[in-house]
Formats: structure tokens, sequence, C-alpha cells
């Protein structure tokens, strides 16, 4: 184990050594000076090496006494295309007459903006930035300038009115380490108790099982067998979200494809036979001989096999995006430190893994000795096995198919509980072979959600109400532009993908609340589904900062980017609607 955090940290500084020589910091990419001359204002904004700016992010406003646009009366040099995008990658030297701000409004005072945003040639893209500048004119004389030939800078980045991802992204510069750290640990607390985390614990606690078949559990085996777990899937979450700040490549989404799930459920369908009786699953014989030529091969065995499941389980199993994850990968994204934003993850992770902590505790503690009983309970856990095996193979097959297997597996259960003469076994027999007849029938029928297998019997109502909320799907930037063009309303576009579980939970629980529903009646609904992950979708998440979904993004009226309404992870319907009024009040 020592070995093994030795190379991911190894691993984690590599990266921070590649890129110290590749990135640069802000301030080093973008160098803004004002410069007043006698009739006009300069604005100079000189690149650093390899960076290039985005050409519809370019912004010149008067801000006070009015706001007022000026880029559309400014020439600009021509833009050239790049990887999809219009963009700048010579020096701005843009110049301001006091005569376009006289016309504009008549004052002694204009307090100028000039916004921009740019990314590197090496993938990595810098948060909005903006500068300002205040002019004053003799109140005597308006036409002639103060004595100074130079105002002092007044340079401003843009910290109100940003996302909750990006102003967690701000706190890694603004905070000390240690609070940092303490902060992420506490967030993978609460992320614990999400959809993300809870496959995993019948994962622990079947191994948990499987092992106290042929020896007594302690409490102090459970929680060292539950740290392997938790440690290894914290070091897989860390790895994955360095890999995805750095280079821009989501780790995660790339492993939620057909052929990686179905090999992954696969394993689980073989796990349940193994837990069934039917056969061991063992290490290849030359791999056994090797680790057993220690003193504690026997342990050093089961111990990688922990670890490899925990592992894969945090890549697999629950790959979600929440506003602490986006907010760790957009800081290493713009600055490069992967030393503090892998570490962050890791706390993240170490805070999602404490119920399994906990767990692993408390069955090492209670759990009786080794007896007859442990066959039924490890059958049973062999059934949950096909459960997770399930749900993995819902994310890439026909929703009615998943309905048929859950209606089989329920039903399978229910036969199997009937050996059972204890009447609690029984009536659970009962319980839960009736819950399988439902999701049977409600297959039949054409339901896709086992959590509501009536669907199709329900009333009328219910169902217009379900149907209410319309998204238009895009493909790519062309579509989404023509669709803002078009739009005369504010607009949403959520980035979706069918193996996201929260994407899920957006479109059962807060899309369907009738309050959300009249709400966003008042909003154009766009949809990008980034399933596949293809060339269109990483172009339209690089865009926008996405690093996987779900997330939503808003535009007013006036097509603007509503930044401070960006939603990153899952929200349910207070939370949503309280984002939502706080930026488009009408």
């Amino acid at each position: 184990m020592k070995k093994l955090l030795l190379l991911v940290t190894l691993f984690i500084y590599s990266f921070s050594i590649e890129l110290g020589n590749k990135v640069l910091e802000p301030e080093e990419a973008f160098q803004v000076k004002f410069i007043q001359n006698e009739d006009s204002l300069n604005i100079k904004l000189e690149l650093g090496k390899d960076i290039y700016l985005y050409d519809d992010k370019l912004q010149i406003n008067i801000t006070k006494p009015k706001k007022i646009e000026l880029l559309s009366n400014i020439n600009l040099p021509k833009p050239v295309e790049y990887d999809g995008f219009i963009v700048h990658f010579d020096n701005l030297d843009l110049n301001i007459p006091y005569k376009l701000l006289k016309e504009k409004i008549d004052s002694n005072k204009y307090e100028i903006e000039f916004k921009f945003q740019g990314c590197s040639k090496a993938g990595l893209c810098y948060a909005p930035m903006s500068e300002k500048k205040v002019i004053f004119f003799d109140s005597i004389v308006e036409d002639e300038l103060m004595t100074q030939n130079e105002v002092k800078i007044d340079e401003i980045v843009t910290t109100e009115n940003i996302s909750e991802t990006d102003s967690i992204a701000q706190a890694f510069k603004d905070s000390s380490t240690l609070l940092v750290l303490a902060t992420f640990f506490g967030f993978g607390l609460l992320l614990s108790f999400t959809p993300c985390v809870f496959p995993m614990i019948p994962i622990l606690s079947s191994i948990i099982v499987k092992a106290s078949q042929n020896e007594t559990m302690s409490a102090k085996k459970g929680f060292f067998m539950s740290l392997v777990y938790v440690l290894a899937m914290s070091m897989a979450y860390t790895i994955a979200g360095v890999v995805a700040g750095v280079f821009g490549a989501n780790l995660q989404a790339s492993l939620q494809n057909p052929y990686v799930l179905t090999t992954f459920a696969l394993i689980f369908v073989a796990l349940a036979f193994s837990m069934f009786g039917y056969f061991e699953l063992r290490l290849p014989t030359s791999l056994q001989n090797k680790i057993n030529q220690t003193t504690d091969g026997k342990e050093q065995q089961g111990i990688l096999g922990i670890a490899i499941m925990g592992f894969l389980s945090a890549l697999i199993v629950g790959p979600c995006v929440a506003p602490p994850l986006a907010g760790a990968l957009v800081y290493i994204g713009q600055t490069g430190d992967a030393i503090l934003g892998g570490m962050a993850l890791f706390f993240m992770s170490l805070g999602m893994g404490v119920p399994l902590l906990l767990i692993g505790l408390g069955a090492g503690k209670f759990m009786p000795k080794p007896g007859g009983w442990m066959e039924s309970v490890t059958k049973i856990f062999g059934i949950i096995m096909l459960g997770v095996a399930i749900w993995l193979l819902d994310r890439v097959i026909n929703p009615t198919i998943t309905m048929y297997l859950w209606a089989l597996l329920f039903l399978g259960t229910g036969i199997y509980l009937k050996i059972y003469t204890h009447i609690i076994l029984k009536l659970i027999s009962k319980v839960i072979t009736i819950l399988g007849v439902i999701l049977f029938v409600g297959a039949v029928s054409g339901a896709i959600n086992p959590l509501k297998p009536l669907d199709k019997f329900t009333s009328g109502v219910a169902m217009i109400q379900k149907d209410e909320l319309k998204f238009t799907y895009i493909k790519n930037i062309v579509e989404l532009e023509d669709a803002l063009k078009k739009s005369s309303k504010p607009i949403i576009l959520d980035f979706w993908a069918s193996w996201c579980v929260s994407c899920k939970e957006l479109d059962e629980i807060t899309f369907k609340d009738s309050k959300v529903v009249e709400k966003l009646k008042n909003f154009t609904l766009l949809k990008v589904d980034v399933t596949q992950n293809s060339d269109d979708d990483k172009v339209l998440q690089k865009k926008f900062g996405v690093v996987g979904p779900p997330a939503l993004i808003f535009w007013n009226k006036d097509k603007n980017e509503v930044k401070s309404a960006k939603i990153v992870g899952y929200k349910n319907p207070k939370e949503f609607l309280q984002i939502v009024d706080k930026n488009f009040p009408n």
C-alpha cells in the first residue's frame, strides 16, 4: 500500500513538473495596459506564448455613469478559426476615441471595462477576466484631459456574480492549503449521501461477508478492509480528476461506454455466481505463486483484490460530477497546480468514503462467528451483486429490457426466499414476489422506470404534466448558435448523458416538479447528449468549461451568458428554483 501511495504521488507530481514549463499564470498569460492619450484611450493586451483569445468573449463597455456597449464601434483585428472556435492569436491594440465616449453619453467621468477570456494551446482554459479604468475630464474644459498623462489603472478580476463552481475554484487561490483540504473533506461527507456512493455499499459489504466465511471478522480487520477499498477509490478519483484537469480528458466519462460497462457488469455476475457457490474466484496461478512468496501472501491476495475493486468502482460505478469536483478541475485546468488540486480531490474522496469505513468497522464488530448462517447471507449478497450488474447495464441497454431484468431478479429472489420457514422471511418473500409481478406487468405495458412500473396506468393528467417540459436536442456549436439566434426567451442548455445518475435525478425529480415546470415555461430548453463523448461533445464542454454532466448553462433574452446561474450536479426543485429566481426574477 505504501508503494502504491508513493507511485500515485509521483504520478501527480510528474504532471506538475511537466506543466510548470507550459502553463502560465493568468497575469503572465494576459498583460493589460490602459494608456490615456490626448484624444483617445488605448487598451493594449499582450498575450503569453501559445495563448489565444475567444472572439465572442471580447467586450468593451462603459459601465459608469451608464452601461453602454462600445466594441461594435471599435476596429478589431481579423480573427481566425482554431479548433472549432473563432479566436485571436495576436496582441490587441484597441483605440477608443474620447469623441466616441461623448457621443454615447456626455459626462466628466467614465468607467471603462474590458472583458476577455482565453486559453492555452495546451488545452487549458482560463476563467473570464475583466479590467477597469476610470477616466476623468476637467470640469471646466471638457474636451481636455486632466494634467496627469496617465490615470492609475484599476484592475479588477470579477468575482461577484459567478457560479458555485467558479467560486470554489477561486477559494483555492484565496485560502490556505489546510483550509482547502478540510473544506473538501467536508464536501466529500456531503457527497457520501448521493447515489454515486450508494452502489459501493453493497460491493464493500459483499467483500466483507465473503471474507468472513473462512475466518473470524474483527472490528480491526473489517475497518482495515474498508480502508484499503476507500484509499483505492480515492486514488482513482484523484488520478481521474488530475487527468481531466490537466488534459481536459474526462477519464471517467471515457469508461462509460457499452463495452466497459458490459464487461464490468459481467464481473459482478461472476461475483454473484461465486457467492452462490458455483465456483471460487482466484488470481492466476503465476500471480498467486509470486504473492505467496511473502510471509503474508494470502492476506496480500485479499488486499490486492479489494484495492482493485475499490479503484474500478470509483471509475465505473460512480462517475458523478458535483460543484466541488468541478471546482477542483477548473482550478487545476487554469493554474496547472495538480498537487493542490489532486490533494483536494483525494481528501474529498476520503470524506465520501467515511460511511464505507463505518460499515467495515460495524460489520467487523457485530459480525457473528462463521457458521451455517453465512451461506444464506452470502447468497443474498450474490443477489445484490446481480442488482448492481443490472444497474450498470441500465446505462447502455434498452430501458424496457432493464425492466424485464429487474422483474426477473425480484421474482427469482422471492422464489428463493420461500425455502425459509421463518414468518418474517416468508412475508418478505411474498412482498418481493409481488413487486416482481408488478415490474413484469410494467415492462409489458411499456414502462421504463423501475421506480414507477405502473406509469402507463396512471391518470392522463399525470401523463400530460410529465410531458410538459420539452427539450430540443442540439449536437454541436453551429446548432447551438442557430438556436440562440432564433430564441426570444431566456435559454437553458442541459448537458446530459445516459450513464449520468444525477442527470436522471434532474429529469425525474427536478424537471417534473410542478413549480419548476411552470417557471421553465418561459425558457427555451436545449439539451446536448454527451453520452458518446464525441469530438462535438468535447468542443461544447470545453467552450463552457463543463467537466462532465449534469451541467446547466443559462443565457438571458439578450443572448448574454449568465455565469452566476450555471448549475453543476444535481439540484433538488427548491435549490434549482432559488438559483433561477435569483438570476431571472421575472
